[in-house]
């Protein structure tokens, strides 16, 4: 159990520390994931910015992700849910021109210059408050890879052992701080998991 999202990133770092993990840059994914990838930043001296992606939620059910979609357009598809829930290709790339604006357009607001610092040949890591269904943190990850970064690495205090397992797939490597078999959701282990303002979060990169 992590006190709050500043707690889950120092433990977070003083792990990542102990690994010997090298990063050039750490990509938090706003927002709750800034107070997390702050501590890990400073623990590896590396510099701090933001990578977005939005979820693509199902027909009738927006919640329900079916995939997600980065500020650049790199997209990972859930197609075993989209081919069950039998989502037709015009609502796809409907819902997935109009989330990639919205990723596109809350970078933009997080950063004074438009998409990604340059990322390539440098060492990457990723970091979220936790993982769920894992979609946003793939689409981020894609986004990263499509930079041609030298390595990108996923560090997450938390995340289901589906999700963690599967996005060892799309990461050289994936560290959890926890990955129970009893996980419902990323707020079951905090105690203070309140909702990070776009203003706070900026605060977290300006430090």
């Amino acid at each position: 159990m992590f006190h709050d999202r500043t707690d889950a990133g120092e433990r977070l770092a003083a792990e990542l520390d102990r690994r010997g993990l090298d990063a050039d840059i750490v990509l938090g994914i706003p927002r709750g994931a800034l107070p997390v990838a702050r501590p890990v930043a400073d623990a590896l001296d590396a510099d701090l910015d933001v990578v977005v992606a939005r979820k693509l939620g199902a027909p009738g059910n927006p919640e329900l992700a079916i995939g997600a979609v980065a500020s650049s357009g790199s997209v990972w598809y859930n197609d075993d849910l989209i081919d069950r829930l039998g989502v037709d290709e015009e609502y796809l790339e409907s819902v997935r021109r109009e989330e990639a604006e919205n990723a596109k357009a809350k970078a933009d607001r997080y950063r004074d210059r438009p998409g990604l610092p340059a990322l390539e040949g440098k060492h990457v890591v990723v970091v979220d408050d936790g993982v769920a269904t894992g979609a946003t943190a793939r689409a981020c990850l894609r986004q990263v890879r499509d930079a041609n970064a030298a390595s990108v690495a996923l560090a997450v205090p938390v995340g289901s052992p589906r999700s963690v397992d599967d996005l060892e797939r799309e990461a050289d490597d994936v560290i959890a701080l926890e990955a129970p078999r009893n996980f419902q959701a990323v707020g079951q282990f905090y105690r203070d998991f309140g909702q990070v303002t776009d203003e706070e979060a900026i605060e977290y990169l300006e430090e």
